[in-house]
């Protein structure tokens, strides 16, 4: 069943929200990291900001999360309990629509390992690193779709914070066609 800005899967939800991510009452948000997991501009930076220094200093801690990869920390003093840091690819660097799979792959999990129900997700390499919006929704969503229908997961709500309104309308065209 879709509807514009959500699609149910298997008992969970798909959801598209158009707003500020570090402003959500969810169990985890994702974190459009870098490899040196150093949180500095864009949402990395917001979440910084809203979250506090200890999430940086987990971060510190942990060093270094490859391409593709998730790891998670504390939410500081966000209304979300966790933060899974996702490293996205830099457009142009090759192979980027894997590296993203693996990036929205790999959350889902770490998500689904601390027994968590609610995650949400920003348009994860869109901004600094300039991978293309279009690609991006071709990306995420259907692995998030998959991973829903073919996973055991006590995930619930599958959510994709976008910060603006275009990109809000081409994830939700890209969910309306999704099979």
């Amino acid at each position: 069943m879709t509807r514009e800005g959500e699609l149910s899967v298997r008992g969970s939800v798909i959801r598209l929200v158009q707003g500020d991510i570090t402003e959500l009452d969810v169990d985890v948000i994702v974190n459009a990291a870098n490899s040196a997991l150093r949180m500095g501009g864009g949402v990395a930076g917001a979440i910084l900001r809203k979250g506090g220094k200890k999430i940086q200093d987990e971060c510190d801690r942990i060093r270094y999360c490859p391409v593709g990869g998730a790891v998670i920390t504390t939410g500081g003093m966000l209304k979300a309990r966790y933060i899974i840091h996702a490293v996205g690819p830099r457009y142009g660097e090759g192979n980027e629509d894997e590296k993203l799979r693996n990036a929205t792959l790999n959350s889902l999990k770490v998500a689904d390992k601390q027994s968590l129900e609610s995650i949400a997700f920003p348009a994860i390499s869109t901004g600094i690193f300039g991978f293309p919006t279009h690609r991006c929704a071709g990306v995420m969503l259907p692995t998030a779709k998959s991973y829903l229908e073919n996973v055991k997961t006590g995930l619930r709500q599958v959510i994709f914070c976008l910060y603006d309104g275009e990109t809000y309308r081409v994830f939700s065209e890209t969910l309306r066609e999704l099979p």
